[in-house]
């Protein structure tokens, strides 16, 4: 498998040691490079990207701007010499955040998480469902500074807590805790059987064990369903009353 690559940096220096850095990866295919966002608009029309290189700091528009108007994406490695953007990039779900000077081990770290993306994309999914669902299989959210990777189907439940959120995993004692919204969280997997159930948690309808006095058990943990949710949940179990 190849990973078409397109570069994304408004210093030419930046530019050439990423490519350089591409071109010694065997399952990586550098494409091309831009100079900014409005070059790389043009460059993902054209080609068929599967990794961008992409730096923040750029003319005319952020690359954080640029990346949240695109409707249909590659794969985001962000390779930045500014830290402080790294809590806005992982809202975008990207790969990986490096910061310049990017080592030639954190960057072979990084593309390899790309790969096994990508080759988990395939597995799980149909051609059809590639083609047709923008729902993800797996995303990566920001723990204490670092991108950790989390696989949608092992997700029993969500809780909410004001501006952040606890993702609660098959077999994971501890959840792990993010700054989101639990609305994003119900929209991101509306279509991979998750319910929104009451106002702090969603649910994963695969995971629920029993149900008792709008109560669900998952996993031990008893979440409370509200009344106006408890209807469309027994429909979605297609329960006959």
């Amino acid at each position: 498998m190849k990973l078409r690559c397109l570069v994304v940096d408004d210093e030419n220096l930046g530019r050439k040691l990423v490519e350089e850095n591409i071109k010694q990866i065997p399952f990586l295919e550098w494409v091309t490079s831009c100079k900014n966002a409005f070059e790389a608009m043009e460059a993902l029309e054209k080609e068929e990207i599967d990794l961008m290189f992409l730096d923040i700091q750029m003319p005319g528009m952020l690359g954080t701007k640029f990346l949240a108007s695109l409707r249909k994406r590659p794969m985001v490695i962000l390779v930045t010499a500014y830290a402080n953007y790294a809590v806005e990039s992982y809202d975008l779900d990207v790969i990986d955040y490096l910061l310049k000077p990017v080592s030639m081990d954190r960057f072979t770290k990084a593309v390899y998480k790309a790969l096994e993306f990508k080759q988990k994309d395939r597995q799980n999914s149909s051609p059809s469902e590639m083609e047709n669902s923008k729902e993800p299989d797996s995303f990566f959210i920001n723990v204490e500074y670092s991108l950790v990777k989390i696989i949608v189907k092992d997700i029993t439940h969500i809780e909410g807590m004001k501006d952040y959120v606890k993702i609660f995993l098959h077999n994971v004692k501890k959840p792990v805790l993010t700054k989101a919204t639990l609305k994003s969280y119900e929209e991101k997997l509306a279509l991979k059987g998750f319910k929104r159930v009451h106002k702090s948690f969603i649910i994963n309808i695969h995971k629920i064990e029993s149900i008792r006095n709008h109560q669900v058990m998952i996993a031990e943990h008893e979440i409370p369903v509200s009344d106006t949710n408890m209807e469309e949940l027994l429909n979605d179990l297609n329960f006959n009353r």
